[in-house]
């Protein structure tokens, strides 16, 4: 365990737990127990959460040093430029560790007739097929760039993998050259097998093994290819220029971070030394930029997507996602339903098709005459969208706060906020200075003389591609009450100059920090008077430290805290007189555990509230946040009962900031797969 040079040792440092966490993920890459492509996905998972990391956390640090300023307290205690040299030395190890898994990996592949092979491995037949691949497919969209006429390298492309080509020729001068591998193209390319052997070549390697075509017009001796990326700072800068609405700055920007300023360096270690200094000094790489020997393969990432070859026995076995007990997908109206009691979705175990069809409904329903819905991220192919604009264009009045700055999703959300413009939905960009990150719709129904509200409040994002591998909790209700609240916040978002109060939800970022810490000092006054204090949570991650002093504070008072933290955790459990009754785990498995869950107290008597907030300064303060309580007595239960299941998964749960990091959590009890209970809990409830 890392911990900050803070008094004390009071945090573990935001950008080292990070790291932390995806050392997790590379775990399940490397976990015999794991199907054997999936494994390679984890891999997959590795790299890309590692580009994310320099394209935001590694370049905003980078960015403090660079204007001078030391950063501790921004920080956490380490200064920024020594926090730049700690976050180096650990990636350089994970990548090596990578590297050793990805080999341990392709042995395991050719046990299963398997076989990843390069350009030194082509025979005959194959040799065939990839030079007929390589004309048809490749060359005439091949992007090369000659390098030495240029002074400097054109900006290279964000993660983009490049090929960079020495040319020994033969009148004894060098040529470099780079072939850029474009990010749209299918990375592994299947050739056809041999004695019921799978054969695979990746794009990168029958492009070595057609260097001499691409050049031939080179007169060179030796020709060799190793390979580099160039990871670039992903902040977005806005102009100023007035005239130009909101989506065309954020499209600008989006484009901008294509040549945002390099902060990582990743290159094949095997590259010639001269080589690499050329390269460098033509990038103009600097010394604080994070400079990383790797292995012949970079962008990793491409391994989410490695073909399955009709090997479902190398895979996951896929589940059949559930009805939610008493919620109709036929023809009965959803409206009717919720109009009786509340209903609770957990994608994925349940199906995504509830939301679906309650936008859809709502679209078709004559009595229906609003609809008003915060977008964060959308499926590339978004239902969602197709059914807002739908009931735009039968008349329904439609209003979508959508988040364009959704990082890294900017692009999808600029499609569909410029579509739905065109049909007549009524947009909202969000608050100045806030980015919404709340998940919730509420729609406005005439029903006799009255309008009655119905809505949902969801802990994920309203997609239905990420719905099916990201578990999400989400409240389908009629309670008016909690409705009222939600539609609160639209007229929030209509005049953001008044601040307005909740009866029933905790928002940020008015409320969401006062009404947790009221819930806390109610147990620690339980602890106080002997009955018991009790929190249990569930979040993504926890980084702001006055949430962490919190939990320190009550924990001194004697409340028992258990937490499940899947990413970032700054709080140090179980050190005596700070955080003694504190306990944390983190599960990652086959499915990305998402819900933000908050039960205070216990038995009955307990509070819960779901949530699109973690603890995490930016969540408090600088977003537009929904906790919801629930209400529902079973749904209660039904959230406590998966919370309890997942809290005692002793397979894929790891004990986290402990002496021994990510320790796999072992005992006696049976065995416990906390994500397989799960689904075999909801299993059970449809029996009874």
């Amino acid at each position: 365990m890392i911990a900050t040079e803070t008094e004390n040792n009071l945090y573990i440092n935001r950008e080292i737990s990070w790291l932390q966490f995806n050392a997790r993920v590379l775990q399940e890459a490397s976990d015999e127990r794991v199907p054997l492509i999936e494994r390679l996905r984890f891999l997959g998972i590795f790299s890309n959460n590692l580009d994310e990391f320099f394209k935001v956390r590694y370049a905003t640090v980078k960015r403090i040093v660079e204007v001078g300023k030391d950063g501790k307290n921004q920080l956490g205690g380490i200064k920024a430029k020594e926090l730049l040299e700690i976050i180096t030395q650990i990636v350089i190890k994970q990548q090596a560790e990578s590297i050793k898994v990805l080999h341990e990996i392709d042995a395991k592949l050719k046990e299963e007739n398997i076989y990843v092979i390069d350009e030194t491995q082509v025979d005959t037949q194959q040799h065939e097929y990839i030079k007929k691949y390589y004309y048809q497919n490749v060359s005439s969209a091949l992007v090369t760039i000659i390098l030495n006429d240029l002074v400097q390298i054109p900006n290279l492309k964000d993660s983009a993998a490049y090929l960079a080509v020495k040319m020994e020729m033969n009148d004894d001068t060098k040529q470099y050259a780079l072939i850029e591998i474009p990010k749209s193209v299918e990375r592994f390319i299947e050739l056809p097998k041999q004695n019921g052997h799978s054969y695979i070549i990746m794009y990168d390697d029958l492009l070595r093994y057609c260097l001499s075509d691409i050049f031939s017009i080179f007169d060179y001796k030796t020709i060799s290819a190793h390979m580099i990326k160039i990871t670039r700072d992903a902040e977005l800068d806005f102009d100023s220029d007035l005239s130009k609405s909101f989506i065309e700055k954020i499209s600008d920007s989006v484009k901008h971070r294509e040549i945002g300023d390099p902060v990582r360096f990743v290159f094949d270690k095997t590259i010639d030394d001269d080589t690499l200094q050329y390269l460098m000094e033509k990038m103009n790489i600097e010394n604080t930029d994070s400079i990383i020997p790797g292995g012949r393969y970079h962008n990793k990432r491409d391994y989410m997507s490695f073909p399955s070859l009709g090997r479902t026995d190398l895979l996951y076995d896929k589940i059949e996602a559930l009805p939610v007990k008493g919620l109709s997908l036929k023809s009965s109206s959803i409206f009717e339903a919720i109009a009786e009691k509340d209903y609770l979705q957990h994608a994925p175990y349940h199906t995504f098709s509830y939301i679906i069809k309650f936008l859809r409904e709502a679209a078709l329903d004559p009595k229906v005459k609003t609809i008003k819905i915060t977008i964060y991220r959308l499926a590339q192919i978004s239902h969602v969208a197709s059914a807002l604009i739908n009931a735009a264009i039968n008349g329904k009045t439609v209003t979508v706060s959508i988040e364009l700055r959704a990082r890294f999703d900017e692009k999808a959300n600029i499609k569909y906020a410029e579509q739905m413009k065109r049909e007549g939905v009524n947009l909202i960009f969000g608050v100045p200075g806030l980015k919404v990150h709340s998940k919730m719709c509420v729609i406005e129904r005439e029903e006799g003389k009255k309008i009655k509200r119905y809505g949902f409040i969801s802990t994920g994002n309203f997609n239905e591609s990420t719905a099916k591998i990201y578990t999400d909790y989400t409240l389908f209700t009629a309670n008016q009450g909690i409705l009222k609240d939600v539609n609160k916040i639209f007229n929030f978002f209509d005049a953001n100059y008044k601040i307005f109060s909740y009866k029933h939800l905790l928002v940020s970022p008015h409320y969401t920090q006062k009404s947790i810490f009221k819930l806390i000092d109610k147990e620690i006054e339980k602890s106080k008077n002997g009955e018991g204090g009790y929190i249990r949570l569930k979040m993504n991650s926890v980084s702001s430290y006055e949430m962490v002093d919190k939990l320190y504070q009550a924990s001194n008072e004697g409340v028992k805290i258990d937490m499940i933290v899947r990413g970032i955790c700054c709080l140090i459990p179980g050190v005596a007189g700070m955080s003694e009754n504190i306990n944390v785990i983190s599960v990652v498995d086959k499915f990305l555990e998402h819900p933000r869950v908050y039960i205070f107290g216990k038995d009955e008597d307990a509070k819960v509230y779901i949530s699109s907030a973690d603890w995490m300064t930016r969540n408090i303060v600088n977003r537009v946040e929904v906790s919801c309580p629930i209400y529902d007595q079973d749904i209660k239960q039904e959230i406590i009962d998966t919370f309890n299941i997942c809290w005692s998964d002793n397979v894929k749960a790891r004990l986290i900031n402990t002496p021994s990091e990510n320790e796999y959590r072992k005992n006696d009890n049976p065995e416990v797969r906390s994500q397989i209970a799960i689904y075999n809990y909801y299993l059970e409830k449809l029996k009874n």
